[in-house]
């Protein structure tokens, strides 16, 4: 589905490009795509074919023209990929148009590093609020930021517009912190305490579990050390599938 401005009643086009109806898993794709982009536009490449951009990608190049042809992007035969035009494409489609502003709430040991990674800026992103509940963390300076009392959530997210809140507070507070950011008219929350969040209809979540990750990881771990102590291990495995 190619990408297109709306046309009005003159049949000028006007308003913003319409946005294509994306599956899940094409979604969260694109921001690997663009992070390879980026890093052969840093290395002076004005185009890539789809085998180069699948690979710095870590997907396969089938997978990767399927997902970019959602944009309107097929690419040149012979030729590849315009990097620029794409990395407009994709940042378009992902709103990094504009660097949207982040509410972080809680900022213990996980918060406090969050505040400082320098990458989200790069990323089209810009921290403009730091809170948490403990009032001997108020008012610590953290790359460049107050910390601020989560009472004052509302009145900040309102006067810096905020887009998406973070949250990086204890299990147990997680819920409490959901429930005052959608309350400040925040719909998108990126959570990084291990619980399952409940949130109205219209309010995306995602969720940022490391246990997990790791315990995902013992388990392939886990596989892996038991195949290798069978008689023969994995090359007798092998020959016998």
């Amino acid at each position: 589905m190619s990408q297109h401005r709306p046309t009005g009643p003159n049949g000028r086009s006007g308003g913003v490009p319409a946005l294509p109806d994306l599956p899940e898993a094409t979604v969260a794709r694109l921001p690997e795509y663009l992070r390879a982009l980026h890093h052969i536009a840093e290395t002076g490449n004005d185009t890539i074919s789809s085998e180069g951009l699948a690979a710095a990608a870590g997907v396969n190049s089938a997978k990767l023209r399927k997902d970019l042809s959602h944009l309107g992007s097929y690419g040149t035969r012979g030729v590849g990929y315009d990097v620029a035009l794409l990395i407009d494409q994709i940042e378009f489609t992902l709103g990094l148009t504009q660097r949207r502003a982040v509410a972080l709430v809680g900022v213990g040991n996980l918060g406090h590093a969050l505040a400082g990674y320098a990458g989200f800026a790069s990323r089209g992103f810009r921290i403009a609020a730091l809170f948490d509940a403990d009032q001997a963390r108020v008012g610590e300076p953290i790359n460049g930021l107050d910390v601020r009392h989560i009472s004052e959530l509302a009145t900040v997210a309102a006067a810096e517009s905020i887009a998406i809140g973070v949250i990086a507070t204890p299990a147990a507070a997680a819920q409490d912190v959901a429930d005052a950011l959608v309350a400040a008219g925040v719909t998108s929350i990126l959570n990084f305490a291990p619980c399952v969040l409940s949130v109205p209809e219209g309010v995306d979540v995602r969720k940022v579990d490391l246990a997990i990750e790791l315990q995902i990881l013992s388990f392939h771990e886990h596989r892996k050390s038991a195949l290798t102590s069978l008689p023969g291990g994995l090359a007798e495995e092998a020959v016998g599938t």
